[in-house]
This record gives C-alpha cells, structure tokens and sequence, in this order.
C-alpha cells in the first residue's frame, strides 16, 4: 500500500525550501519507504501493480504539492518501466527490486549539448575494449542525477543506439549539481561527463538499435504520462489557491470575487483544468485497452495539461498579486515549474507536430478500417 499520509502533509510544508535547496536525501529515502518508485511495476519487484488511473491521481496528487517529488515518481518509473520491458530476465530481477525499494536511486541521462529534442544524435559513446564497455559522453539535465546511484544512458555503439545502467560509483563519473534553473529547483538536476567509464555488457538494456526508439521510447512514454497527471494536478491547486484568495481578498469592501473580471478568468481557467484532466482519463483509458491510439492519447494529454498549468499558473499570479510573487507562495513555485514542464519529455512545438501528423493520418486509417 502506498503511503502518502505523512509525505504529502511534509511536503505541503517544505516544499518552498526543497525548492531553494534541492530535496534532502532523506526525503528521497521516506518517498521511496512510501511506495512511490515504480508503483505501477509488479508486486514480484516490491511494486504495488497499480494500474493506469491510480499511477496517475499518484502524479496528480504528488503535482499538487511538490513538482520535485512527482519528479521523483517520474524519473524511477522512467527507468523501471524501460527495464521491466525490455531487459532480460536476469536484468529485471537484479535491477527491479533495487529501483523500486529506493536502494538504488536511478536517473535517466539522454540529453547532451547538440542532442536535445533530436537524440538520433546523441553523440555519447559506447565502445568495446574485449573487457566489456567504456562510455564517453556528457548528460545535461539529468534530475536527481546529483543522487543518483545509477544511470539508463543513451549512447551509440557498433550496430546502433544503445541504452545501459551506469553505476555513477565507477571511475571517469563526474556529476556536476545544477542550481538555479527557472523551475524544478528540487529535483536534484546534474550535468553528467562519462569518461571511459567501464559498463559490464550486462548492463546493457536491449540489443544495440533499440536503444532510443524501444528502450527511451519506453520510458519517455511513460514519463509524459506521469508529467501530464502532474501537471493537471499543478493546475488545479493553481485555480483553487486564486478561487480562495479571490474569496478572502478584499479591495475597497468589496471581495475580488465580486469583479466579473476575475470570475471570468477563474470561469476559464476552471474549463482548461477540467480539459486537461478529461484528457488524462482518455490517456488512462487508452493505456488500459493497449490499442495504437495509447503514445498518442499520452503525447495530447501531457501537451494539453503542461499548456494549462503553464496558463492557469499565471493566471494564478496575477489574480493573487504581490502575495503571488512571494518567494514561498506556491503558484509562483507552479508558474516557473510549468514552463519546464512544457519543455520535458517532448517540447510543445515537436508535441504540436506529432499530433496534427497524427491527425492527418487518421482519415487514411479510418477508411482503412471501414
């Protein structure tokens, strides 16, 4: 059973200094006793087979208070889940129970300097010495690579794109913390350098051309998932911190729920928080059924719902004023985590593509199918 009944309440409370200084090993530690590192894997790894719609109101609810820790459920099942897949039998019971228990923190290593929404064109290495694997390369944007025991890395060898779990503990590993960056301060973020670090070739996850389009594939995949869960759950504690402050707030006598400006904005930032959960529940949905439209689904409700909690975070600011630029209000903490979140696991502009692509393939297949 997952418990969330001491971690949300400690969150609630600490998540504006977990923004200022990342959040604390031991909070790390706690998230994981509490269940939320790979909760959807099978209770045969220490998971809590959860399905589609409890994996996500776990995102929306974690969303809800701490964009670190909803992170934190992100980037684990990021990694679990690509494992689970596609790793061989052996793999999965070595690595599965380390990754879901929290004995193993893992982060997920892809984007480099001139490979960010393209990783076709990563140019990490990984190259046969007879020993086994040497990896040379540089990760930028790594969350909780600061922490992280392990890496999924994405790199290219001999027959393909390749992706291995690096143990950041081995020689030529250098993990250079990030601070600072406009929103997800607490994820622990870390540019990683891989300098001829030795990987055992049973750590390699799938064979050599798999590595982006089945393995990445995978846990990007499932990383938007959880994103838009979280998102649709950032913006709903947006629009109902600006409801109460318009409630409570008063100018002249009069409460700022009184001027139609305000009850119009709320009124449409109500309809895109209610949009963008509708969406998730379609995602959910199409995951259950396991039918061809699930990676798209997915790929439209993380667009919809990043886009809302970017514009309902905002809205959320300015309808709280000064007391919404306060460095320890969460809509301001909402507002900034948003605009990354529209970034990650797909940019809006490549979501845009994929989607009107979809769409004009779709008239095609429906005839097909007639």
């Amino acid at each position: 059973m997952i418990e969330l009944d001491g971690l949300v309440p400690m969150a609630r409370e600490n998540a504006a200094e977990w923004d200022r200084t990342g959040l604390p090993e031991e909070v790390i530690g706690a998230a994981a006793r509490a269940g939320i590192l790979g909760p959807d894997r099978s209770p045969e790894w220490g998971g809590h087979g959860l399905g589609p719609y409890e994996l996500g109101q776990l995102a929306a609810r974690l969303g809800g208070v701490c964009t670190s820790l909803r992170s934190l459920l992100t980037v684990g099942g990021m990694v679990s889940a690509a494992v689970d897949r596609w790793a061989t039998a052996e793999q999965r019971a070595y690595w599965l129970p380390r990754l879901v228990s929290g004995e193993l923190v893992a982060g997920l290593a892809a984007t480099e300097p001139g490979a960010g929404t393209e990783l076709r064109s990563v140019a990490t290495k990984f190259e046969d010495d007879g020993a086994g694997l040497r990896v040379t390369g540089r990760k930028l944007w790594v969350s909780f690579g600061a922490v992280a025991d392990v890496l999924l890395v994405l790199g290219r060898a001999e027959g393909g794109l390749v992706s291995a779990l690096v143990r950041t503990d081995q020689p030529g590993v250098v993990v250079e913390p990030v601070t600072g960056q406009l929103g997800m301060r607490g994820a622990r973020l870390a540019h990683i350098t891989l300098d001829g670090t030795r990987v055992p070739r049973d750590q390699l996850i799938a064979p050599p051309g798999f590595g982006l389009s089945h393995v990445l594939g995978t846990a990007l995949d499932h990383g938007r998932y959880t994103v838009a869960w979280g998102c649709a759950g950032m913006a709903r504690a947006c629009l109902h911190a600006a409801a109460r402050h318009a409630t409570e707030r008063t100018q002249g006598g009069t409460p700022l729920s009184e001027h139609a400006t305000i009850r119009a904005a709320l009124g449409r930032a109500w309809v895109d928080v209610e949009s963008a959960q509708a969406l998730c529940e379609r995602a959910a949905q199409a995951r259950i059924a396991a039918g061809p439209e699930a990676v798209m689904a997915t790929v439209a409700a993380k667009y919809a719902a990043a886009e809302t909690a970017a514009r309902v975070g905002a809205e959320a600011v300015r309808i709280l004023g000064a007391a919404g630029c306060a460095a320890d209000n969460p809509v301001q903490r909402f507002a900034r985590d948003a605009q990354v979140a529209q970034i990650i696991e797909g940019s809006r502009d490549i979501a845009e593509l994929h989607l009107g692509e979809h769409l004009l393939t779709r008239p095609a297949r429906e005839k097909d199918d007639a």
